[in-house]
Parts: structure tokens; sequence; C-alpha cells
């Protein structure tokens, strides 16, 4: 199955920032509304690999029919809601099965 991962929200935290991060010249590259596709829950070209160990498993059990996260968490039972793991610059994903190439 083909699995839609679209960001949904950025976030990002300047007080965190200021006080304990070090500074970077790069950061997230994602943007506000960009769409990835998994095929076959393999990680789509482009998407950070933070990104995707935080969505990962929920990537690939919706790709083999799986969903029904924690209960009916979701109103789509075959979508999640997942953020990346950056503590400073969360960006949150919405995930979810769609229809296959034919």
């Amino acid at each position: 199955m083909r699995v839609k991962i679209t960001a949904v929200r950025k976030t990002e935290y300047k007080d965190l920032i200021e006080i304990y991060e070090n500074p970077i010249e790069h950061t997230c590259d994602v943007l506000l509304g960009q769409e990835f596709i998994s095929e076959n829950g393999e990680k789509p070209q482009g998407l950070c690999d933070s990104a995707w160990e935080s969505m990962e498993k929920f990537v690939r059990e919706l790709a083999t029919g799986g969903g029904n996260f924690f209960d009916g968490w979701m109103k789509n039972e075959k979508s999640a809601m997942i953020s990346c793991n950056d503590g400073f610059r969360p960006v949150s994903f919405y995930i979810e099965v769609i229809e296959s190439k034919n």
C-alpha cells in the first residue's frame, strides 16, 4: 500500500534554542504542506532521517494493512499524527493510507 506523509505544522521554540542549542547553520528543509509518498513502507526520497525514525513503525504498519493505533486514537483508523523528534523545531506529519496506482 501507499502511504502519504504530509507536513501539517512546523514549530520553533526560540527560547529553548537560545538556552540549549549550539548555533547551527542548516536546520529543517521540510516545508509546510509538503507531501511524501511511501511505497510499500519504504522511506520516501527527500524525507529527513530523523523524521523517518519517528514515524517508520507507523508508516510500515499502515502500508501492510494495519492501523487503528491506540484503540481509536485517530478519527481515520488508517492514519496517524506523528512529530519528528527535534525538540527545538518539531514538524508534525499527518500519515494516511492512499489508493495505490493501478
